[in-house]
């Protein structure tokens, strides 16, 4: 493949130490962390520059070349990783990792896709402002992957999800046309905003090459609590009582139950239970004011208090620095992570109205339960939006394989029971490879159809992320 007439037309547009093509060098791009797709690939292409994605784009739609876009390589739904066919060639955006200019005064800041969130993060702070987006994966997942798939994160509900922070895009097209809609503007009502096709998009219409986002004041006092509770009806109970009582003040309420917690103590360094004694459930809230003057302290007492008298908490632990609140969030962000030492793990992202949280979990466990003895249910996640990650981890000393055989069977299951509530059978993970034909089940044929003439409009050859959402 080295003497490829197409591998030798790459090298001479991005140079050739970035046309990967043997097996060692192309290993890292070709399997994601959950080990569901192995992927095989004639090369990896590594692209500087928002041009070179553009030559790269040129002269693959002109010669039949499917391309898949990659980022981190985070993604849980397979969307980044080739088909076992061989057939498509993977382009990585992590060269394209600068940051372009950052505009404190505006609360905005521009940057390539490349870039790493965590980087993103700490540029942010740098000049004194906070960009939200927050995830498990920060330190390795890249702002384009995340715009990609319209990422959700554990600042939801306070800042929206990915799409609510992006005011502008560049993207190649299937073509190698290049898009420069990197505005910076809050209002700019001049017809169908572009920009929202490529946002979820999963690759499928465009290429993000680079992206104007929003930044945000940095809180100026900032309070969390990990709570332990009796139950998820307790934990929706004490989230309306703090939505009403804080208001725009509430920046995270998460649910977690004590066999996630147990996981974490297990295979999560440095992580320590905050509370003395076991809970069934429990919820990390948090308040943030970017004011001095502001009461957070007082609020989360008078919450807590409040919620005690009721009997809907058991016991708390206020954070008392911010090392603790990073300890707090350092077990929920590690959830996701120490359900694999655990064995196979069958992986659920749902969604369902927020008053639904409660009932859908009794149903939901005590279906699994009885499909699969033994199964240790793990849902955990964003009851302020109603986002579960319904896990369900494999009984202790099962048949890894055997028991990950009923993955279908397991998701018709969960997901009819989300459908029964309203929900949605992806909140924040996409549709990728992994859900893609679920989406019958759950669209109408007009929705599908409007998609497949959205698709055909953007990439009439169907070679940019080909059979990934559609």
């Amino acid at each position: 493949m080295e003497s490829s007439p197409h591998a030798e037309r790459f090298a001479e547009l991005i140079g050739a130490a970035n046309v990967l093509t043997s097996p060692d060098d192309q290993a890292p791009y070709l399997t994601e962390w959950r080990d569901l797709y192995q992927g095989v690939t004639p090369m990896v292409l590594r692209p500087g520059t928002t041009e070179e994605v553009g030559a790269v784009m040129t002269y693959a739609y002109s010669h039949g070349l499917k391309i898949v876009p990659q980022g981190g390589n985070t993604g849980l739904v397979g969307g980044q990783i080739p088909q076992e066919t061989g057939d498509e060639i993977v382009l990585s955006l992590a060269r394209l990792n600068k940051i372009r200019s950052v505009d404190p005064a505006g609360f905005t800041i521009t940057v390539e896709a490349g870039v790493v969130l965590e980087t993103l993060q700490n540029e942010a702070e740098k000049v004194d402002r906070l960009f939200p987006l927050a995830l498990g994966a920060q330190g390795s997942c890249q702002i384009g992957g995340n715009i990609s798939t319209n990422a959700g994160g554990t600042a939801v509900l306070a800042y929206g999800n990915t799409r609510d922070l992006v005011l502008g895009l560049e993207v190649v097209l299937p073509t190698g046309e290049i898009w420069n809609g990197l505005r910076t503007l809050r209002k700019d009502n001049t017809g169908y905003d572009l920009k929202q096709l490529f946002i979820g998009g999963e690759g499928t219409l465009g290429i993000i090459t680079a992206a104007s986002l929003k930044l945000f004041a940095k809180p100026k006092k900032l309070e969390a609590a990990f709570i332990g509770l009796p139950d998820p009806h307790a934990a929706l109970k004490l989230f309306t009582m703090a939505k009403t009582q804080a208001g725009p003040v509430l920046t995270g309420f998460e649910i977690m139950p004590r066999v996630g917690v147990e996981f974490c103590l297990r295979h999560l360094e440095g992580a320590r239970d905050p509370l003395e004694s076991e809970h069934a459930w429990y919820v990390l809230m948090e308040l943030a004011s970017g004011s001095d003057a502001f009461p957070v302290r007082d609020l989360m007492e008078s919450i807590l208090g409040e919620a005690f008298e009721e009997g809907l908490v058991e016991d708390a632990a206020f954070a008392q620095n911010l090392t603790q609140v990073q300890d707090f969030w350092h077990i929920r962000h590690g959830m996701s992570e120490v359900q694999k030492p655990e064995g196979g793990s069958i992986k659920h992202d749902v969604s369902v109205p927020v008053a639904s949280v409660p009932d859908f979990l009794d149903r939901a466990i005590a279906a699994v339960d009885a499909f699969a003895p033994g199964c240790r249910p793990v849902p955990f996640g964003h009851m302020g939006d109603g986002n579960i990650h319904f896990n369900v981890s494999q009984p202790v000393g099962a048949d890894k394989q055997e028991y990950l055989a009923r993955w279908d069977e397991m998701n018709a299951l969960v997901h009819g029971i989300v459908r029964e509530f309203g929900g949605s059978i992806s909140a924040e993970h996409g549709i990728g490879r992994l859900k893609r034909d679920l989406l019958k089940d759950v669209k109408q044929p007009i929705e599908l159809e409007l998609m497949q003439r959205v698709k055909a409009a953007f990439d009439p050859k169907g070679l940019l992320n080909p059979g990934r959402i559609l």
